[in-house]
C-alpha cells in the first residue's frame, strides 16, 4: 500500500491545541515531549499506515474504518483513505472514549456530507 500523504484534520490540531494549552504551564518538557512523539507518529502513517489497531470500540458497533496509535494516555485516531491517511482526533485514553468518539465522527460524516 503506497500513501502519498498524511493529512491532520483541524479536529485533530485542534485536539493537539486543547493538550498543549493544558500541559504547557504544568510541564513545557511534557509538551515538548509529547509534540514530537505525535510528530513521529503521524509521520510513519506514511511507511505504515496499518501499524495502529482497528479502534475496539467502534469494531463492536461494525465500523472498521477507523485505526488508532496509542501514544502514553492519547488515542490518535485515522483512517486510510485510497492513498491518504486521514488523522480526525487525539483523544485522552483516560476519558470516556466511546462518548468522545461517536460526537467526533459524527461531527466528521455531518461535515462529508
Amino acid at each position: 500500500m503506497t500513501i502519498n500523504q498524511v493529512i491532520v484534520s483541524k479536529y485533530a490540531k485542534e485536539d493537539l491545541r486543547e493538550i498543549i494549552s493544558y500541559y504547557q504551564s504544568l510541564s513545557p518538557a511534557y509538551v515538548e515531549k509529547t509534540i514530537s512523539e505525535f510528530e513521529k507518529n503521524v509521520l510513519s502513517l506514511k511507511d505504515f499506515p496499518k501499524s495502529g489497531r482497528i479502534v475496539p470500540e467502534l469494531a463492536k458497533q461494525g465500523i472498521e474504518n477507523f485505526r488508532e496509535l496509542i501514544q502514553g494516555y492519547y488515542r490518535i485516531i485515522y483512517e486510510i483513505s485510497n492513498d491518504t491517511v486521514n488523522v480526525h482526533a487525539i483523544i485522552d485514553g483516560r476519558r470516556d472514549f466511546e462518548d468522545i468518539i461517536i460526537s467526533k465522527i459524527t461531527r466528521l460524516y455531518g461535515e462529508n456530507q
